[in-house]
């Protein structure tokens, strides 16, 4: 599509495992950088696609070391990707087309360009929501469920991590106290993942006070993530803030309509007639 708006939305209507999340990123990148040249950015994922299948064809199915091998060779080593240390913060390290032209981003925004590529070959891959810091874990296809896995630190170059670095990871973000628990690992939805890349912007945005760019990035994700009923509170709250009344009163009706119960509903129902109060 040549409207990344409407193709976000064709997205939002997409089953999760129809979703094609290096596609996905690259629209909500074209949103962010109109200017960026994302034919190019394409043109380089179809690359890295075509160079992950040739590579694969001698790599058996079960084999995720090789194949886990295969992959940092490739996006590590060949085209240098790498995460961005120095000047983390900056917006551009979670805009996929940015981050193809510098082969610098956020575990995130690499993590997209990794699932990609293994998408690319069959093998079985899939973004994991580790607390501060996402991670990409390769399992084994021929075992039910995946029960056997690589878990990668793609920031890292592809990094193989260890228990005992997992270990080390949740500690550091969670207290000395916080230990592996069943779940951590979970395979993550492209929705999911691609939610996570977008926050990466919209909490930037608004910790620098921007509510303007904090919401059009709400906005955004709204679009390929439709059901996500907290972030119709969270745009509503934007929008009452910059005064946008009847903008917020749609957005708590589309609230309340995926969570018609409970406390939040009862709050949500109260603000809507806070601001039909300030139409009339």
């Amino acid at each position: 599509m040549t409207d990344p708006i409407a193709a976000l939305e064709a997205i939002g209507k997409l089953p999760d495992a129809e979703i094609d999340i290096a596609e996905a990123a690259l629209q909500l990148a074209r949103i962010d950088a109109p200017d960026a040249d994302w034919h190019a950015a394409r043109a380089h994922l179809t690359v890295l696609a075509q160079e992950a299948v040739l590579g694969s064809r001698d790599i058996a199915e079960d084999d995720i070391v090789a194949q886990t091998d295969l992959l940092a060779t490739l996006l590590a080593g060949h085209h240098f990707y790498r995460g961005a240390a120095n000047q983390y913060e900056e917006a551009d390290n979670a805009n996929l087309i940015r981050v193809i032209e510098r082969r610098r981003g956020l575990p995130v925004a690499l993590g997209v360009i990794w699932l990609h590529t293994i998408a690319a070959t069959g093998w079985r891959g899939h973004g994991v929501n580790f607390p501060g810091h996402f991670l990409v874990a390769v399992a084994d296809g021929t075992i039910t469920g995946g029960s056997r896995q690589v878990v990668l630190d793609v920031f890292g170059g592809g990094q193989a991590l260890s228990v005992p670095t997992l270990r080390t990871m949740i500690k550091a973000v969670e207290g000395e106290r916080a230990e592996l628990r069943p779940g951590l690992l979970r395979p993550m939805g492209n929705r999911a993942v691609l939610l996570r890349l977008q926050n990466n912007i919209r909490t930037r945005h608004k910790a620098a006070g921007n509510l303007p760019g904090a919401l059009a990035t709400t906005e955004n994700i709204l679009r390929f993530a439709p059901d996500e009923a907290w972030l119709w509170r969270e745009a509503a709250d934007l929008q009452r803030g910059l005064d946008q009344v009847s903008a917020a009163l749609r957005s708590l009706a589309c609230f309340l309509a995926l969570v018609p119960d409970g406390d939040t509903a009862v709050e949500a129902r109260s603000l809507m007639e806070h601001l039909r109060a300030r139409l009339n």
